[in-house]
């Protein structure tokens, strides 16, 4: 069975899920920044990386927090990952002290272009791909290259069919 679509050998993730992991991947955090344990700020790349930026962000009481947003994908297309909007320059420096968080690192563009960018940042996602682990430093989950994740910002709920179809 090699002709799946992509809801096929999907990862649905619940808000509960991406709430429970984003606290791990915090709790994996704590302490292991450059400043005594502690992170100067927090960067989301964005979409993706803003609800579990926020949810580290107030596990370690971090008060500062800005995004980078990377365009990388349209729809489920893959592109040529660019910048669309930086972090402010005075926060960021060479990256020392900063969390750059997302949800899933994929083919690992995305970070690789934001770790050029700043390259003594931590980088951490919730979700991981093979392709794309050499550029985290920090995730909690690893999923196969050809799952695609699901994530509840962008599901509604409707019928679906079962995985091996109708009786």
């Amino acid at each position: 069975m090699t002709d799946r679509l992509p809801h096929e050998k999907g990862f649905h993730i619940s808000w509960d899920q991406i709430h429970r992991d984003s606290r791990a991947l915090a709790w994996r955090l704590d302490g292991h920044g450059p400043d005594d344990g502690a992170w100067r700020a927090v960067v989301a790349i964005t979409r993706g990386g803003m609800a579990p930026a926020m949810i580290v962000a107030r596990e370690l009481d971090i008060r500062t927090v800005d995004t980078i947003s990377i365009k990388s994908y349209n729809n489920q297309e893959r592109t040529e990952a660019r910048v669309l909007k930086a972090p402010d320059a005075t926060i960021m420096g060479d990256g020392t002290g900063i969390l750059v968080v997302d949800d899933l690192v994929d083919s690992g563009k995305t970070l690789e272009l934001v770790r050029k960018l700043y390259p003594r940042a931590h980088f951490a996602t919730v979700y991981a791909k093979p392709q794309g682990r050499p550029q985290v430093d920090t995730f909690i989950t690893e999923v196969s290259q050809d799952t695609w994740i699901f994530f509840p910002w962008d599901m509604a709920l409707q019928y679906v069919e079962p995985y091996r179809g109708k009786d």
